[in-house]
């Protein structure tokens, strides 16, 4: 039996709300969601796109930790060069790149329930196929496929998540990156249950580079790394499962206003309150109200035009409908302070993939080379990586924790991040390599949490997906250039590479100081 709760109009009529003054139509029918939804409270509904959103988060990084933990057997048996071995983390975040701009887009343009199911299944089909080739360069294509379906899951992810949270509930958006940590975790776990024991001895070279007859690395004794990732296929395809059958996302209520389909709206807004065992006082008059008799004109009854909204739209022209698009990404500069915004979320999003990928492709791979040196196992060196990554856990906490002060926390989160990769360049003995690398991950977590869950909320709901999108596409572009550049200064030393993501993170710092603060915790329309 549903609930009884307090009308949307018991303390008035809504049009006559004074909040309302000054703001678009689009902007007063969003404020009347979020009323809505504020009334309802962290119900069922929201609960399960937290865990679901959160799922795409997990595979992000589940993916990304993927290649830098089975490039070293995938080299012992393939027998590449140590310059190639970067490439499968480029070809990777080209992948990222390319689906972070194309899903970041079309959320906006063919709505969040469709990119958000699509994105998974996409990822799922390419990670299954993706421990059979026996060639590098197959390899390469697939593992960039992989990235294009993940590439669009925290853009769209974070979006779908602050469209549907009450205003109260936002601190939950930097949680939903405990789920990177998490993946990380868990791909390390396979890799530790899988690699040691399914792979060729350390000392035997791939069979290319051996005399014919010659003990070396083949395909039968190092199905490890096989294994690892048709397991990361199947977790995939599972997430997709549950996303398409188990739980049937709604649209987004503020995307169907913006497109003038405010009966599918209230429709949503109904079905959400039965999934919560309650009503939604909100109908199709709630919203005509506001617009002057007709909810679906789109008319703007404030002196503040509403770009490309409302149902006239939807019998234009293709010429017509490619036009308001375009208008909508003017939004991104509409003024000098928003222009401000965005040219520094796209610098500081470039800085900190550019330190994370260094960081995240090399450390691991030069972790493994000096357990080698040391004498240490391949099960001690895996093992290693699960107690690094779980440092961070209590870094999403704690940026969870401080979300109200973002700006703050972001700055802190960045500056300490920045140091530990230049503190790592000191470290001697493999307790070290372990603690300093574990701080690493705390605070590139901490940062990353915030950044990722204040992304959506500086934007309107119009063009939300696409900001959130083209800052990833152009930290994912830093992120296949990052690891090509930190290759090379590799062969120099290990220090090299750390010093130059170090740097890159720093930027990072400045450039938040400099962030509007008016866009750091305001309603999202």
């Amino acid at each position: 039996m549903a609930s009884p709760r307090k009308s949307l109009h018991e303390d008035g009529p809504v049009e006559t709300d004074p909040i309302l003054d000054g703001l678009t139509l689009f902007e007063k029918k969003a404020h009347i969601v979020n009323r809505e939804l504020d009334s309802m409270g962290m119900g069922r509904y929201q609960w399960m796109i937290f865990a679901l959103c959160g799922f795409g988060y997990m595979l992000d990084l589940l993916w990304a930790q993927a290649f830098g933990l089975v490039v070293r057997p995938l080299r012992q048996e393939l027998g590449f060069s140590e310059g190639e071995v970067g490439n499968i983390s480029s070809a990777f975040a080209a992948g990222l790149t390319a689906g972070a701009f194309v899903w970041g887009v079309l959320v906006d343009i063919i709505g969040r329930q469709w990119a958000f199911n699509f994105t998974v299944l996409f990822a799922s089909i390419f990670g299954l196929c993706l421990g059979a080739p026996s060639s590098y360069d197959a390899i390469l294509v697939l593992t960039a496929f992989v990235g294009f379906g993940v590439g669009g899951n925290i853009p769209i992810d974070t979006t779908i998540t602050l469209e549907f949270l009450p205003q109260n509930r936002r601190f939950l958006l930097p949680l939903l990156s405990i789920f990177q940590p998490i993946g990380v975790v868990v791909c390390s776990a396979l890799a530790y249950a899988f690699i040691p024991r399914y792979s060729c001895a350390p000392d035997l070279l791939a069979c290319r580079n051996v005399a014919a007859g010659e003990p070396c690395c083949t395909k039968a004794d190092n199905y490890g790394w096989r294994y690892l990732l048709f397991t990361l296929g199947a977790i995939t395809m599972v997430v997709f499962f549950l996303r398409f059958v188990v739980f049937r996302f709604q649209e987004s209520p503020k995307f169907l206003l913006y497109r003038g389909k405010d009966e599918k709206a209230v429709k949503v807004m109904q079905h959400i309150a039965q999934y919560n065992r309650t009503t939604s006082p909100i109908t199709l008059e709630t919203f005509a109200a506001l617009s002057g008799g007709d909810s679906s004109t789109g008319t703007p009854s404030s002196s503040k035009a509403m770009l490309g909204a409302g149902a006239k739209q939807l019998n234009n022209t293709l010429g017509e409908k490619v036009k308001i698009e375009m208008e909508r990404y003017k939004l991104l500069f509409k003024n000098a302070t928003v222009t401000r915004l965005t040219i520094l979320i796209w610098i500081i999003y470039i800085f900190d993939y550019w330190g994370f990928s260094i960081a995240g492709g090399l450390l691991p791979y030069i972790l493994a080379e000096k357990s080698s040196e040391a004498g240490l196992s391949t099960e001690s060196t895996y093992r290693s990586y699960i107690y690094i990554y779980l440092f961070g856990l209590p870094g999403v906490v704690l940026g969870t924790t401080l979300y109200k002060g973002r700006q703050a926390a972001m700055l802190g989160s960045s500056a300490l991040f920045a140091a530990t990769l230049f503190i790592f360049t000191a470290v001697d003995t493999q307790a070290k390599y372990i603690g300093v690398n574990g701080l690493v991950y705390f605070f590139q977590s901490m940062f990353n949490a915030v950044l990722y869950g204040w992304t959506p909320e500086a934007y309107p709901a119009p063009i939300r997906g696409t900001a959130a999108g083209v800052a990833s596409f152009w930290g994912r572009i830093a992120s296949i250039v990052g690891p090509i550049a930190g290759e090379k200064l590799l062969a120099l030393s290990y220090n090299a590479p750390l010093y130059l993501a170090g740097a890159g993170v720093f930027i990072c710092t400045i450039c938040i100081a400099f962030l509007p603060r008016k866009y750091l915790g305001a309603e999202s329309f």
